[in-house]
């Protein structure tokens, strides 16, 4: 199984995008719109929540409340890097 980068910070840039930087140095955003359809994720069209991101302790995850978090799998593959 492939290591992916862990992360070190996580930033709602706006109500749906979140910017997440790793520990190699590389910045993504990531777009959480498509995971709104899903029951687990859809409080996070609370801006307010969304907003409350933080980065889970060891850099695997980014979580909201213990039941919402986002892996840095999912945000290494499917984020868009920045430039």
């Amino acid at each position: 199984m492939m290591n992916h980068p862990k992360i070190i910070s996580a930033t709602a840039i706006d109500d749906h995008s979140l910017r997440v930087e790793f520990d190699n140095h590389q910045r993504k955003t990531y777009e959480i719109n498509p995971l709104l359809e899903k029951e687990m994720f859809a409080p996070l069209s609370n801006a307010a929540l969304f907003r409350a991101v933080r980065v889970d302790a060891g850099g695997y995850a980014v979580v909201w409340r213990k039941d919402i978090d986002i892996s840095e799998h999912e945000l290494w593959v499917h984020g868009k890097t920045i430039s």
